[in-house]
Parts: structure tokens; sequence; C-alpha cells
């Protein structure tokens, strides 16, 4: 029996759900319907036709890429924490995220995000030309890294791989540690950190 009782966050809610699993072809008002147990109908009066589900999906998304907040005791510390933030929000909708490009909003979505980073420039006492610039290399950096991730994650796998390539008499002679890390299969948690991290310190004065 169909459901009665349904709001429109609980539509966009599932209809996020199906394109953060499946991408936005998933995505059909029959198929949303049966996973709310509902009518197509409801689906429309809620949310129009499937362009307005979109729309709505993507001015979803854009309020909730602004919702980072900085933590950390130091402005160094809260632009890593919004870095980090920023890269975890990216990871976890690219279908989202794609959707938005595609209507031309991608920059109004990144634009909380500056703000924030703009903020603590300020703090770290950065002004003008030099705290936008910083901005603008720790969004690039946060962008960069998660499409280098993406390509990883994609690519077929590697033979020879980074294991077998590390596996070398001569560079294991001179630094086996090194040797050995790299062959190793890399943290990309651990590393954006890192490389943030790097990143900031030379930026602002902590």
């Amino acid at each position: 029996m169909p459901r009665t009782a349904l709001t429109r966050e609980e539509v966009l809610e599932a209809a996020g759900a199906l394109v953060r699993q499946h991408g936005p072809g998933a995505l059909t008002m029959r198929r949303l319907a049966a996973e709310l147990g509902t009518a197509v109908t409801s689906i429309y009066w809620h949310v129009g036709n499937r362009e307005s589900l979109l729309d709505a999906l993507v001015e979803r998304t854009v309020q909730e890429m602004g919702a980072i907040r900085p933590v950390g005791r130091t402005p160094a510390q809260r632009v890593v924490s919004v870095a980090r933030g920023l890269r975890r929000e990216l990871r976890e909708r690219p279908h989202l995220i794609a959707m938005v490009h595609e209507r031309g909003l991608t920059e109004r979505m990144f634009l909380p995000a500056q703000q924030a980073l703009v903020h603590e420039m300020h703090a770290a006492g950065l002004r003008g030309t030099r705290a936008a610039e910083a901005v603008r290399a720790v969004q690039f950096q946060v962008v960069g890294f998660v499409l280098v991730e993406r390509n990883r994650e994609r690519s077929p796998v590697q033979s020879p791989g980074e294991g077998e390539l590390w596996d070398d008499a001569t560079t294991a002679e001179h630094d086996p540690a090194l040797a050995r890390a790299l062959a190793r299969p890399a943290d990309p948690e651990r590393l954006f950190t890192a490389s943030v991290r790097a990143l900031v310190s030379a930026l602002v004065d902590t």
C-alpha cells in the first residue's frame, strides 16, 4: 500500500542517495517512487518533473558544501580542517558535484569554503593578493588531489606495480626504508594531510 506521509526533504534525500550510488542515469521518477514506497504522482507533487528534481538536488548539494566549518586552535590548523572537509565532501558525492558543474554553479559551490579560508588567512595576518593566492592554492590543492585519487581508482591494474618497480637492489641499498615505503600502497588520507600541512606552513606563519 502506498505511503501517504511524505516530505520534500525525504524525496530529495532518497534521490540524492540514488545519484550518489548509481549516477544521474539511475534516477527515474518510477524508481524513486519505488524506493520511497509511494506513487509516482506523489513524487511529482513534491518536486515537480525530473529536471526540477535534478535542479533541487544541485541546489541542495551547493548548500551542503557550504556547511564546512573550520576547527582548530590556530589559523593554520583551521585551514587544514577546511581542506580536509572539502576533500571529504567532494569524494562523497562525485556525481552530484558533476551535476553542479554541468549547471555552471561550481564557483558558487566553492564560495563558502573560500570565505572560510579568507577568514583564516586574515586571522593569520595575510591580506590582499597574498591572501587571495593562498586561498586559491589550498583550493587547487584539494581539487587536484581529488582528481588524482579518482584517476588512480579508475585505472586498470598496473603491471608492473609500484611494489615491483621499487624492488630494485641499487635503490634498496642506498635507501632501503624509502624503497620499502614506495613499494607499499599509498595512504591517501595521510598523504593528503601531509601535503596540505606542508602547503599551509609555507603560506601561513604558524
